[in-house]
């Protein structure tokens, strides 16, 4: 039998012009998509949180691939680190998917959870885009050298952080992953922390997001209805990065974060 109403929902203009609309502002100032699209699917279109989360995950893992090709391409990602990173990221993120296909993702708790560490996730990445160049110098000054063994340690610490953070609420991964790549890799250039982060993301969002597709919190229909959009965005967008100024972009995009993250805690 055809299930109208997702057949309805899989071709919804809205999601669509949502997923262009996220899409550009990725391509214009790199941020992930997933601090823009898990508040838009929650406060727009009124999906559960968890669901939220699942879809972003395996839309973000798709998004970031293209930013990764690129980077890869110019030769910018560091794939030892990325490797350091992978090997706390991945056990971490399974084991936080299998706590929560135990937990009741219906219950107020698990609502509480999600939007308590995705509230948390948006404000930091708000900070990291407002102020990432006297966030860089102040740490580079700060940690002008680290012992690259105690980097090397660290860095699946950090990995395994990260990993639980997203996999609950799809964020964070840019905006903790690049603060940390920042301290433990002081004499690594912006573009390589970049490269490399985003590199990272991918196969965390993926995993992530197959890992939210067997514990039934991710929405198909909608996945495909927003890559329809947000694909045509990001190139826009990428092109339009080289007519704006990128500092006036993300204080803008910061303030809506916050905005944002202020809206769900009310919610």
């Amino acid at each position: 039998m055809v299930d109208w109403r997702r057949l309805r929902q899989m071709i919804d203009p809205l999601y669509a012009i949502s997923g262009f609309a996220v899409g550009l502002l990725v391509g214009m100032t790199g941020v992930g998509g997933g601090s823009l699209m898990t508040p838009l699917l929650i406060l727009l279109f009124g999906i559960h949180p968890a669901t939220a989360v699942g879809t972003d995950l395996l839309y973000a893992a798709a998004t970031k691939t293209g930013g990764s090709l690129f980077h890869g391409i110019a030769h910018n990602i560091e794939w030892p680190i990325v490797k350091r990173l992978a090997m706390g990221s991945l056990p971490a993120s399974i084991c936080t998917l299998l706590l929560l296909s135990i937990m009741d993702l219906d219950s107020q708790a698990a609502r509480s959870l999600i939007t308590l560490l995705l509230c948390f996730a948006l404000i930091v990445t708000a900070a990291v885009l407002a102020l990432r160049d006297p966030i860089v110098a102040a740490l580079r000054k700060r940690f002008d050298e680290i012992d690259p063994r105690a980097a090397a340690i660290a860095t699946p610490v950090i990995g395994a952080f990260v990993g639980v953070l997203v996999s609950i609420s799809s964020v964070g991964a840019g905006a903790i992953g690049f603060m940390a790549l920042v301290i433990l890799y002081p004499r690594l250039t912006l573009a390589r922390i970049v490269g490399s982060d985003i590199a990272h993301a991918v196969p965390l969002t993926l995993a992530a997001g197959i890992g939210h597709s067997l514990i039934g919190t991710v929405d198909w229909p909608i996945v495909g209805a927003l890559l329809t959009g947000s694909l045509p965005g990001i190139f826009l967008g990428s092109y339009l990065a080289m007519k704006m100024p990128e500092t006036a972009l993300r204080f803008i995009l910061a303030v809506t974060l916050i905005a944002v993250a202020a809206r769900l805690a009310f919610a």
